[in-house]
């Protein structure tokens, strides 16, 4: 292989499994309780919303994948959508600052479980993790999205189990049934809660744009991927909300550390130690894509002589950009360690809201100024618009929520509507 080009080895069902990873990621197995508290029997109404909004910017993210099959994706779409070289740069930088601190969020929490079994200090197990993910990562794209599609599977398998278990072992679709039929108005706030939490469940569709030139393909392969992830993730998800909520209440759900070792302990009786060695596995499946992802922006950047060339340079043998990936473990390992990670994570999905409204914005701007049809996949113009304005809503409402107006604000004023 010739040095500096990267090896297009990805097809549809690896490119998948790799969207699938990074999108359920470990999250969920806490995110689920924290919807079910806000929306309670609705939860599943608020993961279909938040499937829609998140879905109008995948759409939007699957057309500028077919349009510039590159890397450093969301870097280069808002240039070029915007025509404004200059943004190329500091759109990569959030979106690597991005995946470095939830990396870093989730090296430390791992390095929490981990303490439970052998007593290390927290700088010597994610310095280690971390190193040792970033070898898999440098190793070669096909051997380390290989390693995070194994991952993937065994998530997947742990979530199919457990949604067995409560579907077998649980009432079935009566309470879910009951709570239904007890919603009124008064139930929306709630749902939009659950809809505003359950959005970030879906965030990470966008990391399968920046392996674009490792991807076989690219044009055809990219959209089908994304759309794809979106897809078999909205039904993992239901699938998982209806099982548990057949077994648990949404008040037990919300107030257990684990819903989902709990949803199992409760539907079978067992230890639920195999549920949280699948999400420490989820763990490190996230901070590997993350990695990845991250790396592919550096190697994007200074491929387009945006940053110096060297931090891009790839590896002669294993066709990876090495300097970019021991870089990024670099800054993962910097944050881990030295800086308050709890404040700088409140912040990830805001960057990534952020990020979402710019290439929303981007695509639409690029389709108002051509309303020609290009080769590949396209979308009409109303849903750049459409994932734009859910993007820009989510980002405001999250800084409201931020300051404790949002919610508690419009459960006011609808309460001020219902009679009585």
């Amino acid at each position: 292989m010739a040095d500096g080009t990267l090896r297009r080895s990805l097809g549809l069902p690896l490119l998948t499994l790799y969207g699938v990873g990074t999108t359920i990621g470990a999250g969920i197995y806490a995110l689920i309780g924290k919807v079910a508290g806000e929306a309670g029997y609705l939860a599943p109404l608020a993961f279909v919303a938040a499937a829609c909004l998140a879905g109008l910017s995948a759409f939007s993210f699957a057309e500028f994948a077919s349009r510039f099959p590159k890397s450093a994706g969301e870097a280069l779409y808002v240039a070029e959508g915007l025509r404004r070289p200059g943004l190329a740069v500091p759109v990569g930088i959030l979106v690597i600052f991005a995946g470095c601190v939830s990396s870093a969020t989730i090296a430390l929490g791992f390095a929490g479980y981990f303490r439970e079994l052998l007593l290390l200090p927290d700088a010597v197990v994610i310095t280690l993790l971390i190193a040792a993910l970033a070898g898999v990562a440098a190793w070669g794209i096909s051997e380390s999205v290989t390693a995070a599609a194994v991952i993937t599977v065994i998530e997947a398998g742990g979530l199919i189990a457990i949604s067995a278990a409560g579907f077998w072992n649980g009432d079935g679709f009566d309470r879910m049934t009951a709570g239904l039929a007890d919603a009124s108005l008064a139930s929306v706030p709630g749902v939009l809660g659950g809809a505003l939490l359950a959005f970030f469940a879906f965030i990470g569709f966008e990391d399968i744009v920046n392996v674009a030139e490792e991807t076989r393909d690219p044009v055809r392969v990219l959209p089908r991927a994304i759309i794809l992830t979106l897809v078999l993730t909205t039904g993992f998800y239901l699938l998982i909300l209806t099982a548990s909520l057949s077994v648990a209440t949404p008040q037990s759900l919300e107030s257990s550390a684990a819903p989902l070792a709990h949803v199992f302990e409760k539907a079978t009786g067992l230890s639920p130690v195999p549920v949280s060695l699948v999400a420490a596995l989820a763990m490190l499946n996230g901070i590997l894509i993350q990695i990845i992802m991250a790396s592919r922006i550096l190697y994007g950047l200074a491929a387009q002589g945006r940053i110096p060339h060297a931090i891009g340079k790839v590896h002669g043998r294993t066709g990876t950009p090495v300097r970019a990936t021991l870089l990024v473990a670099a800054i993962i390992v910097v944050l881990g360690l030295a800086f308050p990670i709890v404040t700088l994570a409140k912040s990830t999905s805001s960057i990534i809201l952020l990020i979402f409204t710019a290439v929303n914005f981007a695509l639409l701007s690029m389709k108002m100024r051509d309303r020609t049809t290009v080769p590949g996949f396209s979308v009409p113009v109303w849903v750049p618009l459409l994932g734009f304005l859910a993007s820009a809503s989510f980002l405001l409402l999250q800084l409201l929520q931020f300051t404790g107006f949002a919610f508690n604000g419009l459960a006011a004023s609808l309460q001020l509507m219902l009679p009585g």
